[in-house]
C-alpha cells in the first residue's frame, strides 16, 4: 500500500509539473501577442483586460491538461507524453484561434486587450480560449 501511495505521488508530481510548464507556455504566448510585459500590465498597473486574456488562457490549458490526463492510458510514460502533446496542440489551436480574431478585429486586439479602459473585447478573446480549451478536450476523449 505504502509504495502504490509513493508512486501515485510521483505520477501526480509529473503530471504537475508537465501542467505548470504548459501554463508556463501559454503565459508567454500571452506576453508575446500583447504589447508590454504581463508582469508589469498585471501585478504592477493591475490592467483587469490583461488579467482576464491571461486568466482565461491558463483556465483553458489546465482544462485541456485534466481531459488529456483523464483519457491517458495504464501507462505512466504514454499517458505523460500524450498529456504534454495535447497541451502544446491546445495552444497551438488557442494562437491560432487569436490570429483569426485578431483579423475580425478593427485595429490590433493585443493593443485592445491590454488597453487600461475596460473593453469589451477581452471578454470576447477570453470565450475564444475557454471555448478552443473545452473544444480540444472533448476531442482529446
Amino acid at each position: 500500500m505504502f509504495r502504490t501511495l509513493v508512486v501515485d505521488l510521483l505520477l501526480t508530481l509529473a503530471y504537475g509539473g508537465v501542467g505548470l510548464a504548459l501554463m508556463a507556455l501559454g503565459y508567454l504566448l500571452v506576453d508575446v501577442v500583447t504589447p508590454g510585459k504581463l508582469h508589469q500590465l498585471i501585478w504592477v498597473e493591475r490592467n483587469r483586460n490583461a488579467t482576464i486574456l491571461l486568466a482565461s488562457n491558463l483556465v483553458a490549458v489546465g482544462i485541456i491538461v485534466v481531459a488529456a490526463i483523464a483519457a491517458g492510458e495504464n501507462s505512466f510514460v504514454t499517458g505523460l507524453v500524450g498529456t504534454t502533446a495535447y497541451g502544446l496542440l491546445g495552444l497551438a489551436v488557442m494562437a491560432v484561434s487569436f490570429v483569426l480574431l485578431d483579423a475580425v478585429t478593427p485595429g490590433r486586439l493585443g493593443d485592445i486587450l491590454v488597453d487600461r479602459e475596460p473593453h469589451p473585447a477581452v471578454w470576447v478573446s477570453a470565450v475564444v480560449h475557454l471555448a478552443t480549451g473545452a473544444i480540444v478536450a472533448a476531442a482529446i476523449s
